[in-house]
């Protein structure tokens, strides 16, 4: 049974297609990665699946309920959770608040004034939790604003991992990272996809990352799909190499 099903999803933004046709099966356990040149329809597609924006055609199914429709808060409610292009955190807030925030709304607490003793011992032990898994644990009790872009994506990527999901989905979660963040980051990525069982989608544009996580890929163009395949028979690709990977390659040079 899969967990997630993109059927034929189309989006239209007036004339603009941006989105054309599109499908995708995500199965339990599953690592998948979006790629394609920018503005092939890569984050209109994830904002589709997340509830962004409502398909014009198509239809999406999440572990067997059908969410085309759901608005995003209900789709995380189920199990589906995603981090942005641009880091989306409390800068002004330190580590560990940022993540006590979504640890308290998956523990059901959201809004409360205040914690019981056994409520918050849960919480800050969940905090705990978190802070180590995302090789955060040093700089618990500092600003994000402070960190560096790596740990500030790591702590946002932790923050979404509080709400509980079974669907992560990364949203070029290197992007901006040198050649030692980008390392941890997808260090981070593997740990969750091997030690947490998580399904995961990305959208990334560095290759190293694709290829070395990844255990399939689509490309999309144009808002459709280029090809579909694991990630030794898209580097063998012709019409990829010729519309995506021939350009990457060429600017890497």
């Amino acid at each position: 049974m899969s967990l997630l099903r993109v059927e034929n999803v189309s989006r239209h933004f007036g004339s603009l297609i941006a989105v054309s046709g599109v499908s995708l099966v995500v199965e339990p356990g599953e690592l998948r990665a979006v790629i394609g040149p920018n503005g092939a329809g890569k984050t209109t597609f994830f904002n589709l699946i997340s509830g962004f924006f409502p398909p014009t055609k198509g239809r999406i199914v999440f572990d067997e309920y059908d969410v085309t429709k759901l608005a995003p808060h209900r789709r995380v409610k189920l199990g589906m959770a995603r981090t942005f292009q641009i880091t989306e955190i409390f800068p002004e807030l330190r580590v560990r608040e940022n993540l006590r925030i979504p640890v308290e709304v998956a523990s059901g607490h959201r809004l409360r004034p205040w914690l019981s003793r056994d409520a918050d011992e849960e919480v800050r032990a969940r905090v705990s939790e978190l802070l180590e898994m995302g090789g955060l644990t040093g700089h618990a009790d500092r600003l994000v604003g402070e960190l560096s872009h790596g740990d500030q994506r790591a702590t946002e990527i932790m923050m979404a991992l509080a709400l509980k999901p079974r669907l992560l989905l990364l949203d070029e979660p290197t992007a901006g990272m040198g050649d030692q963040e980008t390392y941890n980051i997808t260090q981070l990525i593997r740990r969750l996809h091997k030690d947490q069982k998580l399904s995961i989608v990305l959208i990334e544009h560095d290759m190293r990352v694709v290829f070395h996580l990844a255990d399939r890929i689509m490309v999309l163009a144009e808002g459709a799909v280029l090809a579909e395949g694991t990630p030794d028979e898209i580097a063998k690709n012709e019409q990829v190499q010729a519309a995506y990977l021939g350009n990457v390659q060429e600017k890497s040079a």
